[in-house]
């Protein structure tokens, strides 16, 4: 069978997914079981994998999904003790006092905040966290899922110190390897290491035009969206404070970035810039001067934009419960402990990472397999553990306690039926090219690289423009820009080699490509839908997501061509 007509046939769960929940409003409860049906008769009936194996494969994804719900719970419950301690109003109150104007809200919460928890952390935890902070101070749902998943892209190549660099790029080892002892003319890397920071460089410079759009871009796209007006002009008149935070968390990211490596550009950079933006904003410096900017009375939103979770009254005037310090400690806590659980050379990642339940050889497959590491996931250390910590620092009552439990545990049924059938599929995805003859007989490759192939065959020459889309179809299948570049990285190697582009270039565009896929891919949704009260609106989020991410694609597509064509055609 051709690659054109595979890559037809591979593409059918992902179009009926996208038909059903944007173009007919389902549910992910509802759409992804069927997508993922589609995907196992695909599986079974076109690579022609036996049954048991593409059991195997389910099985696998939905041991895959409990470790992804793990974390959207941690995060739930952190919003609910936080809720129920009085920790939240307080910050709300201190939020406030640093500026009630929503649209300077949205760049340190969803911008600054939620890259240093990226750069920290990864596993999708920045929207899950940042959002209901949004939410608290009186965002619609609606809307602060769509800025924090937005906003979780020019961060995510160096999320959780480096690892989609780091790890994702190690199935290329044996040909950088290869390459920098050759001789070739160009080769400006000598192993794998200095590979991974050339790349890290170049992809700094590709995120770098979208560090300054993409913020005053979506603070205009909020206000014409969510805006009481319905006006770009609103969310535009705030550039000014944009650029400032873009300029406060750019500096040191590239300074990382450029000089050490690529394990905390993301990081640093979010955590130096949270400090002097909100530093700056307290001394008024470049914020909006056409007035307070606000989402205007609940009673004239759309029903869609909320959900189980009730966003901050309008004009409501918070109360601080305790001083801000205990407030906000649980969220330092978390950030200390994930840096502290995150840096090898500390040996608590080590430590937690080996804790592992693990599942060998699912129904006698042996390339089957999977593990919950229920240390290492930011769901267990330290989201369940700062809330039960939370619980002596804020002095909770034992019926608060409760109630925050019981209420997480409650939201997780949907989130939990969509995640199972959503990691599931991408199981059966990534299983399918398998190299094994006894499992795949016609030798097919995976059902996410005959689509790659099928792609390039059409493009050709202008790869460049189109390769980070490629790293973005790997992040919105799987979820994940570390398994993006694990699927993909060896194809866009190739596609360098055969077309006689810079490897670098190519490779860093793929790194960049699974970054801004995170705003779209599925798992993502579901999780951010779960927290802040939207199971069964991922549809509508991702009809409001998919525009930034085209032009995040077109941004990236235009530098990257101008590295490949213009800037270093000497470039190995």
């Amino acid at each position: 069978m051709s690659v054109g007509l595979l890559a037809l046939i591979a593409a059918i769960p992902i179009a009926l997914a996208l038909v059903l929940m944007v173009g007919m409003r389902w549910p992910a409860t509802k759409a992804m079981p069927l997508a993922w049906l589609v995907t196992a008769l695909a599986g079974v009936l076109v690579w022609q994998l036996p049954a048991g194996y593409v059991a195997a494969l389910t099985i696998q994804g939905v041991i895959g999904a409990i470790g992804i719900l793990i974390i959207v719970f941690g995060a739930i419950l952190i919003l609910y003790t936080l809720r129920d301690s009085g920790g939240m109003e307080t910050i709300q109150c201190g939020m406030q006092g640093i500026s009630p104007d929503m649209r300077v809200q949205a760049i340190i919460i969803g911008y600054l905040f939620a890259a240093f928890i990226e750069g920290a952390a990864g596993f999708g935890t920045p929207a899950a966290l940042a959002a209901p902070l949004l939410l608290a101070l009186g965002f619609p749902p609606l809307a602060a899922a769509v800025i924090c998943l937005v906003f979780n892209s020019f961060p995510v190549s160096f999320g959780a110190v480096g690892t989609p660099i780091i790890l994702g790029l190690g199935f290329l080892k044996e040909l950088v390897n290869t390459a920098a002892t050759s001789g070739l003319a160009g080769v400006n890397f000598t192993n794998m290491e200095s590979f991974n920071m050339l790349i890290g460089q170049w992809a700094t410079l590709m995120h770098l035009p979208m560090i300054f759009i993409l913020p005053i871009f979506m603070l205009g796209f909020i206000s014409r969206v969510f805006g009481p007006n319905r006006s770009w002009k609103e969310g535009l008149a705030a550039w000014k404070f944009c650029v400032f935070a873009a300029v406060a968390f750019t500096i040191p990211y590239l300074v990382f970035a450029w000089l050490v490596g690529p394990e905390f550009p993301s990081l640093i950079g979010g955590l130096v810039g949270l400090g002097i933006v909100v530093w700056g904003a307290k001394k008024g410096i470049a914020l909006p001067s056409d007035g307070v900017f606000t989402f205007g009375s609940q009673k004239n939103w759309d029903p869609e934009w909320t959900g189980s979770v009730t966003a901050a009254a309008e004009g409501c005037k918070f109360e601080a419960r305790m001083s801000q310090f205990r407030a906000w400690l649980p969220y330092v806590l978390i950030g200390l402990f994930l840096v502290l659980t995150r840096i090898n050379e500390l040996g608590l990642k080590a430590l937690l990472a080996g804790q592992s339940i693990s599942f060998k050889g699912i129904l006698g497959y042996e390339s089957v397999n999977a593990a919950i590491q229920y240390l290492y996931l930011p769901g267990t250390i330290p989201f369940m553990l700062v809330a039960i910590l939370t619980i002596w620092i804020h002095g909770m009552p034992g019926d608060k306690v409760k109630a925050a439990w019981v209420d997480s545990i409650k939201r997780m049924k949907n989130p939990a039926i969509a995640l199972f059938f959503a990691v599931a599929l991408v199981s059966i995805f990534r299983g399918s090219g398998i190299g094994d003859v006894a499992l795949n007989p016609n030798g097919y490759a995976s059902m996410p690289l005959v689509m790659a192939k099928a792609v390039s065959d059409i493009v050709g020459n202008a790869w460049p423009l189109f390769a980070s889309f490629v790293g973005g179809l790997g992040a919105f299948i799987t979820g994940s820009n570390t398994v993006s570049n694990l699927l993909f990285a060896e194809f866009q190697w190739g596609m360098a080699s055969q077309l006689d582009l810079p490897h670098q270039v190519i490779v860093a565009a793929q790194v960049v490509g699974g970054a801004m896929g995170n705003m779209v891919c599925i798992h993502n949704i579901v999780a951010v839908c779960a927290v802040v009260g939207l199971s069964g609106m991922e549809g509508q989020i991702l009809k409001r997501t998919f525009w930034p991410f085209l032009l995040y694609g077109a941004v990236v597509g235009i530098v990257a061509s101008l590295m490949a064509f213009v800037f270093m055609p000497h470039l190995y």
